[in-house]
């Protein structure tokens, strides 16, 4: 199954989370980010993360949201 989680993006002076497409892992922590259209690196954008890569999540709240983002590649 696919959710939303957050990857933080890289070398903006301040924290910036993009919402990307990802498919569970054999975990409830662990997704894979899917390259799916909508995941897209825009212009000038850079993921801490790269479509394709397994990663670990967690949740934090952002903007008074819990959310899960992304912290760790595995695999």
């Amino acid at each position: 199954m696919s959710q939303t989680i957050y990857v933080k993006l890289l070398d903006e002076g301040v924290d910036v989370w993009r919402p990307v497409l990802a498919e569970n892992g054999p975990d409830a922590n662990s997704f894979l980010i899917l390259p799916h259209p909508t995941n897209q690196m825009s212009s000038g954008e850079e993921w801490e993360f790269k479509p394709c890569s397994r990663v670990l999540t967690k949740e934090i709240k952002l903007e008074g949201n819990l959310v899960r983002v992304a912290y760790k590649k595995i695999g």
